[in-house]
């Protein structure tokens, strides 16, 4: 288990080993090295998903480690209250960024072994605190330094706590 705690309350998290094992060691190292604290939720979109993991209150972004391979052929779906990782375009390119989705999005889901149809690997699900997603999710936003639905206010996560 792993407790988000933010500026607006705590998120704890389950990560699914069994069925996404690279993206749940991935993610579990860089909060063991405490690189989400100090990050914010960068994009917020009411509906559709929270995006967090990669840059600072300034929007500068923080360098991380190299890509890891997608594992959203593996069985998890994007639905509710579940933690998936961020990526570009290229399929196999999440380092550090994930999302929480707010909404089933099953135009996420992996649907075949094509740049289109890879999706996006989820890995885990919130466990407590989806009061403070949905919260965050309501928040005023912004575009700041090229980036859209940035939050106005900085949601900042100040503590990792892996259990």
């Amino acid at each position: 288990m792993i407790i988000l705690t933010t500026n607006v309350g705590d998120i704890e998290i389950e990560l699914n080993m069994d069925k996404a094992p690279v993206s749940s060691k991935n993610f579990l190292r860089y909060c063991n090295e405490g690189f989400y604290e100090g990050t914010t939720f960068h994009r917020v979109i009411d509906g559709f998903m929270i995006q967090g993991g990669g840059y600072t209150e300034s929007m500068q972004e923080k360098p991380s480690r190299g890509p890891i391979a997608n594992e959203a052929n593996r069985g998890l779906k994007n639905q509710i209250g579940t933690i998936a990782m961020a990526r570009t375009d290229a399929p196999h390119s999440a380092t550090s960024e994930f999302f929480i989705n707010l909404a089933d999005n099953a135009f996420l889901d992996f649907t075949a072994t094509t740049n289109l149809g890879w999706g996006y690997a989820v890995f885990g699900k919130v466990t407590a605190g989806m009061e403070v997603v949905n919260q965050i999710a309501k928040v005023k936003t912004t575009s700041k330094m090229g980036h859209d639905d940035v939050p106005c206010e900085p949601i900042v996560i100040t503590k990792v706590t892996v259990k």
